[in-house]
């Protein structure tokens, strides 16, 4: 058996739901992947990751692949970097849509209103002001708070996530690949970013990819994909999900719920 769970956005509570079902399916020292965005929007991505660290340091057969989000929240710390390629919109990781603020506040830099931006001559967002209970920061503090506040451990729990993990015939990514190339040339960007070419795309791809990062209500086995983003970061359930013996369930309260392919 194989047990996935999709994006987590620092729903600590759901996490430690969906590890109680694994449980009671009698998984608890199973094989685990988790497909990335462990970070943003949700309100302890601290406790999260706390959590996640835990688990592998108690010798947990846990895989953690890198989401966008993940990536996002470490270039913030490491390089100050507020932008995404990925982002089309010139929203910043710090604007509340994002999500990066909640995580930052789960790391003891609250904001006391609403952080202030201006775009700058490529249409993005620039931060001019970031309101906390210590004063108003500038980016450079802003960033030299999050340097002091986290935790080596989660920096290097994001620095060293795959972005890819191939198990029982089934590959596990958070956003997806670039239909037609080859697993070896596949791009960072594609594998933690793709939407389009990927999402409207029925190619067998010699193996089932199971994948999260495009929000749904609940999860979706798509024939020659697997959905599990249940849109945890939007507030809707965080639904595990398990392989046996070649076959999908998700895991509720009363058990397994067979996940067969749409049509």
């Amino acid at each position: 058996m194989i047990y996935a769970i999709g994006d987590i956005h620092g729903q600590k509570a759901m996490l430690d739901r969906a590890l109680i079902l694994i449980a009671a399916d009698g998984g608890a020292a199973a094989p685990l992947i988790f497909l990335g965005d462990y970070t943003d929007r949700g309100p302890d991505s601290h406790g999260v990751i706390d959590t996640l660290i835990a688990g592998r340091d108690a010798g947990l057969d846990w895989t953690f692949i890198k989401g966008n989000h993940d990536r996002m929240f470490l270039r913030f710390v490491e390089e100050g970097v507020i932008h995404d390629a990925g982002i089309k919109s010139g929203l910043s990781w710090l604007n509340p849509r994002l999500g990066g603020d909640t995580t930052l506040a789960s790391y003891g830099i609250v904001p006391a209103a609403p952080a202030s931006f201006i775009k700058d001559d490529q249409r993005r967002e620039s931060l001019v002001s970031y309101p906390t209970a210590e004063g108003d920061l500038s980016l450079q503090e802003l960033v030299a708070f999050a340097r002091d506040r986290v935790p080596e451990a989660h920096r290097q729990f994001l620095a060293t996530a795959p972005l890819m993990h191939e198990a029982e015939g089934h590959l596990f990514v958070h956003a997806g690949i670039r239909p037609g190339v080859a697993l070896t040339d596949q791009t960072e960007d594609d594998l933690i970013w793709i939407r389009d070419g990927w999402l409207d795309n029925g190619d067998d791809h010699g193996m089932m990819v199971v994948h999260g990062h495009t929000a749904l209500d609940a999860p979706e086995h798509l024939c020659n994909r697997i959905d599990l983003d249940g849109g945890a970061g939007y507030g809707r359930p965080l639904v595990p999900a398990v392989l046996d013996n070649g076959e999908w369930f998700t895991l509720s309260d009363t058990g397994r719920v067979p996940l067969r392919p749409k049509g």
